[in-house]
């Protein structure tokens, strides 16, 4: 869906964070699995919001233990960012930041998850994580620069680097009891 075009999709996002045994902060992230809009990318575990859904806060608590079998009673909102549309599928998502306790081991919906991580803060905060990319998407006049952050399992872009672009900083700052 190009830019100019609606009506969005209403979804939401958990952002897991908790500290590790050495108290490094790490956000749990996923790969989602190979089909849909938003095949193998790096994201948060999230998606539509349900009908029987009352808040966008529960859509994100849901789809957290859908995808990767957190228990919403194990999730202490601390923050709800700022709602953002995704360029390209439509969709207005809702962005929750969650302090969660380490699980002993996450369950992963094999159907919508390929893989779960947990990546340290410090690691995504790296200057040369900072990476950027010519790329060409379906409704887009003309290829564009996009940026990325550089880890391990991949390039982590769109909706979700611009969720972590604005929330690093923050979270480097201490903003938030974590």
């Amino acid at each position: 869906m190009a830019d100019n075009q609606a009506p969005r999709v209403d979804s939401a996002v958990l952002i897991p964070v908790y500290r590790d045994a050495s108290g490094a902060l790490r956000l749990v992230l996923i790969r989602r699995g190979a089909g849909g809009s938003h095949g193998g990318q790096l994201a948060f575990p999230g998606g539509k919001k349900e009908p029987g859904d009352p808040t966008m806060r529960e859509t994100a608590l849901r789809e957290a233990q859908e995808e990767i079998g957190l228990a919403p009673a194990d999730v202490k909102i601390v923050a709800e960012l700022p709602r953002m549309d995704t360029r390209t599928t439509g969709f207005r998502i809702y962005p929750f930041l969650g302090r969660i306790e380490q699980p002993g081991e996450w369950q992963r919906n094999e159907r919508e998850v390929a893989e779960i991580f947990e990546v340290p803060l410090a690691t995504l905060a790296r200057p040369e994580a900072q990476g950027e990319e010519v790329r060409q998407f379906t409704g887009w006049k003309q290829a564009e620069a996009t940026p990325f952050l550089r880890i391990d399992q991949g390039q982590i872009w769109g909706a979700t680097y611009r969720i972590l672009r604005d929330l690093i900083p923050r979270l480097v700052a201490g903003e938030w009891q974590l």
